[in-house]
């Protein structure tokens, strides 16, 4: 409503926008958690059992493995998120709360010249933002690690068909599961294909946002919390790139992985079940948003060329 009734310049437009932003994709994302929470169960439910669920030692370390490694990204995702929450609020605490401005720009319907009712807005503000910033991190986390979770199964994958080679495993059950892999990878992309996408678009219009206006300050102590924001949002869309990209590899590298081992001494039939693997692997996951625009580094950089180029534009204008 800022936007609407009071920004006639791009300094205000831009001062209001990129929180506006930030906030739609909380949202976004709080509704597609609420309404995938039955899939969301379902998803985890499939890696609690067969064939998914890891049965010898080695399989299960495998699994630790990635769940150690899904553990320390959210952690350490979460600290960059909240220590910027942390550093908007500080810098506001000491800047736009002595001067009488809360910390956003925002239309109300009322007078909040009153001090009490200037303290509620500008409280509720900070607790908003917080709360946003928890689900931006509940919502990407579950997402990649979902996808690190595909890697894992084809890791897993690829110890089976090892065991087999030495006549521990059965071979279809190995063909049963990649199947399986390809099926959870598509279910994933399938529910959560609107969120990534709006992902990518907010995250483009953000850092176009931000570059603009940390183009027009000035004050070092201004500037330091919107680099912070800035790099938090290209984290954001920098996990979903950097994993599917991981997941690609993975699905691909497994062709390789198999040709490698001693399959010419097989019989006919396993050699039969390691080419539908194969073939099938000839096409790799790939995570899409929306099925437009695939999630890997290319599509990462591509993001920033086009936040760059609208930057540029904005300047001129």
């Amino acid at each position: 409503m800022d936007i609407v009734l009071n920004v006639n310049n791009a300094n205000d437009f831009t001062d209001t926008f990129y929180i506006m932003l930030a906030m739609i994709i909380s949202c976004c994302k709080m509704v597609g958690l609420l309404i995938n929470r039955n899939n969301i169960g379902i998803l985890t439910n499939i890696l609690t059992q067969k064939p998914f669920i890891p049965l010898e030692a080695d399989e299960i370390e495998i699994r630790q493995k990635f769940d150690k490694t899904i553990q320390t990204n959210t952690l350490w995702y979460t600290i960059l998120v909240e220590t910027t929450c942390a550093c908007v609020m500080l810098t506001s605490l000491f800047t736009d709360f002595r001067k009488g401005n809360l910390t956003y720009r925002e239309w109300t319907p009322y007078n909040y010249t009153s001090e009490v009712i200037f303290y509620i807005i500008y409280a509720r503000q900070l607790i908003s933002s917080t709360i946003g910033s928890m689900v931006n991190v509940a919502c990407d986390s579950l997402i990649c690690g979902l996808l690190l979770h595909v890697c894992c199964q084809l890791e897993i994958l690829e110890c089976r068909l090892k065991k087999n080679f030495l006549g521990q495993n059965n071979l279809r059950e190995c063909v049963r599961q990649h199947d399986c892999i390809f099926k959870f990878a598509l279910m994933v992309n399938e529910k959560f294909k609107i969120i990534i996408a709006i992902q990518f678009i907010v995250s483009t219009l953000v850092v176009c946002s931000n570059l603009y206006q940390l183009a027009k300050m000035t004050l070092i102590a201004q500037c330091f919390p919107l680099i912070l924001y800035t790099c938090s949002m290209l984290t954001q869309i920098l996990i979903y790139c950097w994993y599917g990209n991981e997941v690609k590899l993975k699905s691909v590298q497994l062709i390789v992985n198999i040709f490698g081992m001693g399959w010419l001494t097989m019989k006919q039939n396993r050699k039969q079940s390691l080419l539908i693997i194969m073939n099938r692997s000839l096409i790799p996951i790939e995570f899409s948003s929306a099925y437009i625009l695939t999630m890997n580094l290319n599509s990462f950089v591509s993001l920033l060329k086009t936040s760059f180029s609208a930057y540029n534009i904005l300047q001129q204008i």
